[in-house]
């Protein structure tokens, strides 16, 4: 099915080399306000992932996220700060990118390309049905990508997608796709921009709302933060003050006791 990639169209500028600098960066945030517009007319199919992610984890499944280049960065960021934020196994979310950790800083040539590496990174991992593989490509094309939302398919493990180019073969092949339209980039073809802060905003919409079903939060606060430094602390020990009606002092000791925001405040 052909379809139109306006993440690759051209820009809505041009001559971006003779704009003054205060030009350039008002246009880019001009191009910048659409992209939550854009997400926000996703929301319905947002919601419709969230829920079977949520399910999956649940029933003791795992949610991963793969890509390339920028989308694969995005992903395995949002992984990554999982467990620091809400205290769950690192083993939860898993982020894969094509050409492995060593692509997190450098691109790997050719990695994206490849129809059957993606499939091979997930088996690796010994992903099953119990799982949901959410494959993050702005264009919606890349190869290592899509081959392993097929194979995921193929083996009945549910799948999403969040991509940018509504038709594309991603989306068409995820069972539950994201497409967040939003059009030509600043920089012809530069998705590191406006796709790829609407993947993050997307991500962060998946991450932190399944989190919260999952009871990682209380009220509005991450009772189960690992207290991974200085700043971390005086923030659990400010929970427990306001949750406990305490003083600091109390508040605190409690928390280096337990180590724990949640078995603090439950202590009492």
């Amino acid at each position: 099915m052909s379809f139109i990639k306006t993440t690759e169209e051209s820009s809505n500028y041009d001559h971006l080399e003779k704009m003054t600098i205060l030009e350039i960066v008002t246009n880019i945030n001009s191009e910048d306000k659409t992209v939550p517009l854009a997400v926000e007319k996703a929301i319905p199919e947002i919601e419709t992932l969230i829920k079977r992610t949520v399910a999956k984890l649940q029933n003791g499944g795992r949610l991963f996220y793969i890509g390339a280049g920028t989308s694969g960065r995005l992903g395995v960021l949002d992984a990554s700060e999982c467990p620091p934020t809400f205290g769950v196994p690192h083993e939860l979310v898993i982020g894969l990118i094509a050409g492995g950790d060593k692509a997190i800083r450098k691109a790997v040539e050719n990695a994206e390309d490849s129809i059957n590496q993606g499939w091979s990174d997930l088996k690796y991992f010994n992903v099953s049905s119990n799982d949901f593989v959410l494959g993050i490509a702005a264009s919606g094309t890349t190869p290592y990508v899509i081959g392993a939302l097929q194979k995921c398919n193929e083996n009945n493990i549910e799948t999403g997608c969040i991509t940018c180019n509504l038709g594309s073969p991603l989306a068409n092949t995820a069972k539950f796709p994201i497409v967040v339209k939003v059009g030509p980039e600043f920089v012809t073809g530069s998705s590191r921009m406006k796709a790829g802060t609407a993947q993050k905003i997307v991500l962060n919409m998946i991450s932190t709302t399944t989190m919260i079903q999952l009871g990682k939060v209380k009220g509005n606060k991450m009772i189960d933060m690992k207290l991974s430094n200085n700043k971390l602390l005086d923030r659990g020990t400010k929970m427990i003050m306001s949750e406990l009606n305490i003083s600091e002092t109390e508040a605190n000791k409690l928390l280096l006791k337990y180590k724990n925001v949640r078995e603090a405040i439950n202590s009492k």
